[in-house]
């Protein structure tokens, strides 16, 4: 079963400027096409999008584009730096159009778009923050309908204060990222076929129309409205 996967590469660096981000992806992608997976990388910062919570801001919004991609991938890996401590404002902007998918639920159950797809995340950068980027991504694919298996997240980073990065310092044979590459790579596969052969059966039209009967502070409940 051929599966298709898409890395979005959240670097604030454009083409053709070397990512770190870029290099650790390629590493995952590179162990996930033996196992029968078609791999994509799309670098954010490369298209024109703007900023906002819908599918399409207009006046030339590229994210249409990406989220085309999105639709059409099993498998979704968000590769993020670090900057300050957390996530790059590449990937909070991700994040933040990726909300618009709530608006395009199954007109019969409800269901998100992502719903049936799996999520990953790599991360790369100096000091710490690798936990707090891995653990809110995976939280806010998770919300958006992807399943979150076991050990998909592999990141790198540097020693304390100003130094190499991941390709400078030979990140790539660092034995814990290395390993975690492939925890994610086999975990996010497995769960991808998994996934293919046994769809998600909920209904969420259903179970919230059984929520608002049974609740008694009733108000307007955007995701999975009915």
């Amino acid at each position: 079963m051929s599966l298709k996967a898409l890395f979005l590469n959240c670097t604030l660096k454009r083409s053709p400027h070397v990512s770190n981000t870029r290099a650790l992806i390629d590493k995952v992608a590179a162990i996930m096409e033996p196992l029968g997976v078609e791999t994509e990388v799309v670098r954010v910062v490369d298209y024109q999008v703007a900023f906002g919570v819908s599918i399409d801001e207009g006046d030339g919004d590229q994210w249409p584009e990406i989220y085309g991609k999105v639709k059409a991938a099993d498998i979704i890996v968000i590769g993020t730096p670090i900057w300050f401590g957390v996530r790059s404002s590449v990937a909070q902007l991700v994040m933040e159009r990726l909300d618009g998918s709530y608006a395009e639920g199954d007109p019969e159950t409800g269901q998100y778009p992502l719903y049936g797809k799996v999520a990953g995340v790599i991360v790369t950068g100096n000091e710490d923050g690798a936990h707090d980027a891995a653990a809110t991504t995976l939280f806010n694919m998770s919300h958006l309908g992807c399943t979150v298996p076991p050990n998909c997240d592999c990141y790198w980073v540097g020693d304390a204060g100003p130094g190499p990065s991941y390709i400078e310092a030979g990140g790539e044979k660092h034995m814990y990222t290395d390993k975690t590459a492939r925890f994610l790579a086999h975990n996010v596969v497995f769960f991808a076929r998994l996934l293919k052969d046994n769809p998600i059966p909920i209904n969420i039209k259903g179970l919230t129309g059984e929520a608002r009967a049974a609740s008694s502070d009733v108000c307007h409940i955007r995701h999975g409205d009915s």
